[in-house]
């Protein structure tokens, strides 16, 4: 296969989308019916806390009724200071991930300087809107975006419907199936300037609630050691919180809800 070449008039410019086309392929592919049950990812939070924003994410797929995949992930790195988490059909969001990766790095490549946060958040957002024909079909993807913008010197939450359209959080956002109950959990815990600390314990309270009421989203994995994905994004960029704190803090969560007479 030999790199395509375009004359100096005829640059496609720093959009990596716009280069496949330009190369005769599709970013995104559209399929025209789905005679199958799609594995579907589930519930992901994001809040903003005194240095940035933590995101985290259920680990669990499910195809209809069924359990697909237990330790599946759905939280990832956007570059070094955002990130993307899942909800909805888990192959074109997956793909949709890593199109998205490649046109960051792409466009840093290209134009020699990092996008803004804002801009990121819209080239995610045409990226949904493109998807828009096989959302019709039942394969949605609906992201929550989130970084720290580096320019306002603060963590910053989006959130996107099955059109594309953007909007901003200010404070904290839940999507997916048990979204509904996570944010409620969310919302009677989160204040402003709250800590690393206090905002993982949070996510992870949204998670395991969601978990308590929803089917298809997955709780802690005491026996298999599979916990949800947790991270930061800070003004010193994208960190995974090491899966042994994770744990741990969820142990403590249960122990908390056992001396309040809760059965977990």
């Amino acid at each position: 296969m030999t790199l395509p070449s375009f004359p100096p008039g005829d640059d496609p410019g720093p959009s990596f989308s716009t280069l496949l086309r330009r190369s005769g392929q599709e970013p995104l592919r559209v399929q025209t019916e789905t005679a199958f049950t799609p594995t579907h990812g589930t519930t992901i939070v994001a809040l903003r806390y005194a240095d940035g924003v933590v995101m985290a994410g259920d680990r669990r797929a499910t195809e209809g009724y069924a359990i697909a995949h237990r330790s599946i992930e759905k939280v990832f790195p956007a570059d070094r200071h955002s990130g993307v988490s899942i909800a909805g059909a888990a192959g074109p969001a997956m793909e949709m991930v890593k199109l998205f990766q490649t046109e960051l790095e792409h466009y840093e490549k290209v134009e020699g300087l990092a996008l803004s946060l804002e801009g990121k958040a819209n080239k995610l957002g045409q990226m949904i809107r493109d998807n828009l024909p096989m959302a019709m079909q039942g394969l949605a993807v609906v992201p929550i975006f989130a970084g720290f913008d580096l320019r306002r010197q603060k963590g910053r939450i989006f959130k996107y419907d099955l059109t594309g359209g953007r909007y901003e959080e200010d404070d904290f956002h839940a999507n997916g199936s048990g979204g509904r109950d996570a944010r409620t959990t969310i919302k009677l815990g989160w204040r402003e300037g709250i800590d690393r600390a206090a905002a993982i314990e949070l996510a992870i309270g949204g998670l395991y609630e969601a978990a308590d009421e929803d089917s298809a989203t997955g709780g802690p994995d005491v026996v298999r050691g599979i916990y949800p994905t947790v991270a930061t994004v800070t003004t010193d960029g994208f960190d995974r919180v090491p899966e042994d704190e994770v744990a741990q803090r969820f142990t403590s969560l249960i122990e908390h809800k056992r001396e309040e007479g809760h059965q977990p």
